[in-house]
């Protein structure tokens, strides 16, 4: 299990904070605006857009929500103006995190996320001395009783996916990142049902966390950083084993 995966076991862990439905709908809002803000509202002419509005309804977001977050975006009522900020940073065990904000007020984020670490035994990275350990690709997520991971490996590729990873919590087609949007497209278009879809950071190496503390200790960083209002994404270098995995979750 990789720790960037946002689809992989550790949603499960984080299942209580995603329960918190408002604050979902709060950041998806917040990436609906934005994305407007960049390229417009109309769908056909915006990928990010479209994108975003196709994650807001897989977690049945309101039309009207959807419509009132584009419209900020685009100016057609008043919002808060956001901006989109990496932030580079270290957990224990030498692990690497990647936190992508959408914040209308950069020095308060910086802030916050910077108590965050320092809290939590982490710590901001100068810039650049993480980036480089991630390469950006397109990720789309599919439910694991969708469609049999060899029939969907040939379809995926057939489509022009780069790779495909299956398990019991579900499949994550990986692409070219200008390719995610064309990618999901033509596997819709062949009936399947597409779980979410969106530009990640996927490490090129991972580290192994087989201490229990450490574990405990970058997964409690993970979360905390993820459930932060400001943060859209969080992606990491971490793996934990199915064992190890599972006795933390036993005891949350």
């Amino acid at each position: 299990m990789a720790g960037h995966n946002k689809w992989s076991k550790v949603k499960h862990i984080k299942g209580p904070a995603d329960a918190k439905r408002g604050k979902i709908f709060s950041k998806l809002s917040m990436e609906i605006s934005y994305a407007a803000r960049l390229g417009g509202g109309d769908v056909e002419l915006n990928a990010r857009l479209r994108q975003a509005i196709n994650n807001a309804k897989a977690q049945n977001m309101p039309g009207d929500t959807i419509g009132r977050a584009v419209k900020k975006g685009t100016g057609d009522l008043e919002g808060a103006s956001y901006e989109e900020i990496t932030y580079e940073a270290y957990a224990p065990g030498g692990v690497a995190m990647l936190v992508e904000i959408l914040t209308d007020n950069r020095n308060r984020s910086a802030a916050d996320v910077r108590s965050l670490l320092s809290k939590n035994n982490g710590s901001f990275a100068e810039t650049g001395s993480v980036a480089y350990l991630f390469n950006r690709k397109g990720e789309i997520a599919i439910a694991a009783d969708a469609i049999e991971a060899e029939a969907l490996f040939e379809r995926a590729l057939e489509a022009g996916a780069e790779d495909i990873q299956s398990s019991e919590v579900g499949h994550s087609v990986t692409t070219a990142p200008d390719q995610l949007d064309a990618v999901a497209t033509v596997l819709k278009a062949t009936g399947l049902e597409v779980e979410a879809q969106k530009l990640v950071f996927l490490p090129q190496t991972t580290i192994d966390l087989g201490d229990a503390k450490t574990a405990r200790q970058v997964l409690q960083i993970y979360h905390l950083l993820d459930d932060y209002d400001d943060t859209q994404n969080v992606f990491s270098n971490f793996e934990i084993s199915s064992e190890l995995l599972a006795e933390i979750e036993a005891e949350i």
